[in-house]
This record gives structure tokens, C-alpha cells and sequence, in this order.
């Protein structure tokens, strides 16, 4: 069993950053493949990006340029850095891992983006 906590979410300024995080539990940390996903009011769920064990990344077109995924496996943790966030950011992320064939989910963190 895997669990995942995501923390670093909160109400933010058009323009602004935001750092999400996701610690997990495990001692095979650095082989979990790790995603974001969110998911908005009324929206089916979309992948924001995702992080191979290998430290390959893809992101969605939406957020290129703007969202950096990253891994730091010495604390079993795989961050989201949002930059020039805009008010269609906002939506509740979502951290998932796949771990020997299994699937993951997170509780989720809000990210609100308005003036």
C-alpha cells in the first residue's frame, strides 16, 4: 500500500506561483512513475504532468512552460512548481503514482487563482 499527501495549495493572485507537494510512502520511492492531475468545478479530471523513475517529464499543453515537475527521491517527494498561474489553474491537484502496476491517488489539494 502506497499512500501519498499532497500539501502547498491555497488561494493565489493571477500571475502568481505556487509550489505543490506530494510525499509518499514506500522504500521503492525513486521506481513509482508520479503524476499531477486536477481537476475543475464541473470537468473530468485531466493529467498535468507526469515523471518517470528515470526523471522523464511531459506536460500538458495547457501548462508547458508555465508547471515544472520534479522528483527529490531522498525524501520521497515529487513537486509541482506553478508559475503565472491564471484563474483556469484553479481546480483540486491531484498526486498519482504507479507503483508495480497499481494505481495511487492522493486526497487532493485546492489551488483557487483570482484577484
Amino acid at each position: 500500500q502506497v499512500q501519498l499527501v499532497e500539501s502547498g495549495g491555497g488561494l493565489v493572485q493571477p500571475g502568481g506561483s505556487l509550489r505543490l507537494s506530494c510525499a509518499a510512502s514506500g522504500s521503492i520511492f525513486s521506481l513509482y512513475a508520479m503524476r499531477w492531475y486536477r481537476q475543475a468545478p464541473g470537468k473530468q479530471r485531466e493529467l498535468v504532468a507526469s515523471i518517470s523513475s528515470s526523471g522523464s517529464t511531459n506536460y500538458a499543453d495547457s501548462v508547458k512552460d508555465r508547471f515544472t515537475i520534479s522528483r527529490e527521491n531522498a525524501k520521497n517527494t515529487v513537486y509541482l512548481q506553478m508559475n503565472s498561474l491564471k484563474p483556469e489553474d484553479t481546480a483540486v491537484y491531484y498526486c498519482h503514482a504507479i507503483v508495480q502496476s497499481r494505481s495511487y491517488w492522493g486526497q487532493g489539494t485546492q489551488v483557487t487563482v483570482s484577484s
